[in-house]
């Protein structure tokens, strides 16, 4: 089987196990390292030391997985079907807003699973080859990639961004020793004028076209940070508890955005639209068993109770939202109890 016929197989085994598109391209990542080593050097990574403690690694394939040669790149669909629509949640400062990609299941073990399975899909019918699996899982350059592998373009506000799905995509490479058919980059970025990412950003993030300084983005400040979040962003943070979307549901790319067909991103527990009060509730014991499967574990429970605090203090001043934060006041975790004082400051 030569590479072109073996190319055209994988993209069309991948699409049979459910990725949406299969892009394939080299270990080339020159001019992104640089951009990789100047953004370090401004310190926009905030406390994300893994985002500089691998070196090189992480812009040089071959480094990371030796024998390296070709990169296979996946994209899978994952906004949730049936999912309350999320600007009516931001909206509504009484309910939590969790961003649409962990209101279902972990994306990593899907697509980790997906991957190994049309790994071994090569491996039956092409004989024994090297290869790795990586689903954010590892220090990639996946976006950088995926871009070069021809599956979308680098948007203003540093998400993949495909003419045909827009952004609401996960992804995935495979690290192969295999001699490939190298697809055509998305070397023009089709944003053109449109600000709009840049403009909505609450915490004011996108420092500049494609350059996101973190420790300024919800994101980062509710899932990554695990300390205090700093005064001046908590009003901004309004009811965004984990994660923020707001870059993504203002791109008008997605409009050409699908819904996932996979029945494990679908929301579990009533994620997308609990309230406030109610995540507020849940003991120890509660989350981990109704995080249990999903992205949302990873930060912990007294991480979980800082966001939400937060959020109370940004909601609508009622006697149950102040009652709520009352019974952390005292039996909490100085992080939490911190966040809790700020919150009922807020009403009264």
């Amino acid at each position: 089987m030569d590479k072109y016929e073996l190319s055209k197989n994988i993209k069309r085994w991948g699409t049979e196990l459910g990725f949406q598109q299969i892009g394939i391209t080299t270990t080339e990542l020159h001019k992104d390292e640089a951009y990789l080593m100047d953004w370090l050097s401004k310190g926009r990574h905030g406390e994300m030391s893994y985002m500089a403690s691998h070196g090189t690694k992480r812009s040089r394939p071959n480094e990371l997985f030796p024998g390296t040669i070709s990169v296979i790149c996946a994209r899978m669909d994952y906004f949730p079907p049936s999912s309350k629509q999320p600007a009516e949640v931001l909206k509504n400062k009484n309910l939590a807003y969790i961003s649409r990609y962990a209101t279902g299941r972990d994306y990593h073990k899907l697509i980790r699973q997906r991957l190994k399975k049309l790994a071994k899909k090569i491996n039956t019918l092409y004989g024994e080859f090297g290869y790795r699996c990586f689903v954010d899982s590892a220090p990639i350059l996946e976006k950088a990639l995926a871009r070069n592998s021809g599956l979308g373009w680098i948007g203003k506000h540093t998400n993949l961004i495909n003419s045909k799905a827009g952004s609401w995509f996960f992804l995935g490479e495979i690290y192969t020793n295999l001699p490939l058919e190298i697809d055509l980059p998305y070397e023009k970025q089709h944003c053109g004028t449109c600000s709009a990412c840049i403009d909505v950003c609450p915490t004011n993030a996108i420092v500049a076209e494609m350059e996101i300084d973190a420790r300024r983005c919800i994101s980062y400040l509710t899932i990554e940070l695990k300390g205090s979040i700093p005064e001046e962003f908590r009003k901004m943070i309004g009811n965004r508890v984990y994660g923020c979307d707001d870059c993504q549901l203002i791109c008008p790319w997605n409009k050409f955005a699908r819904n996932s067909n996979e029945d494990d991103f679908r929301v579990r527990h009533g994620l997308d639209e609990s309230s406030l009060i109610e995540l507020f509730s849940w003991t120890e014991v509660e989350f981990k068993k109704k995080t249990e499967g999903t992205a949302i574990r990873r930060i912990g429970y007294e991480c979980w109770l800082r966001n939400i605090a937060v959020g109370l203090g940004n909601a609508p001043t009622t006697k149950e939202i102040v009652n709520a934060l009352k019974i952390h006041r005292n039996n909490s975790s100085a992080l939490v109890k911190e966040h809790v004082e700020w919150a009922l400051k807020q009403h009264y």
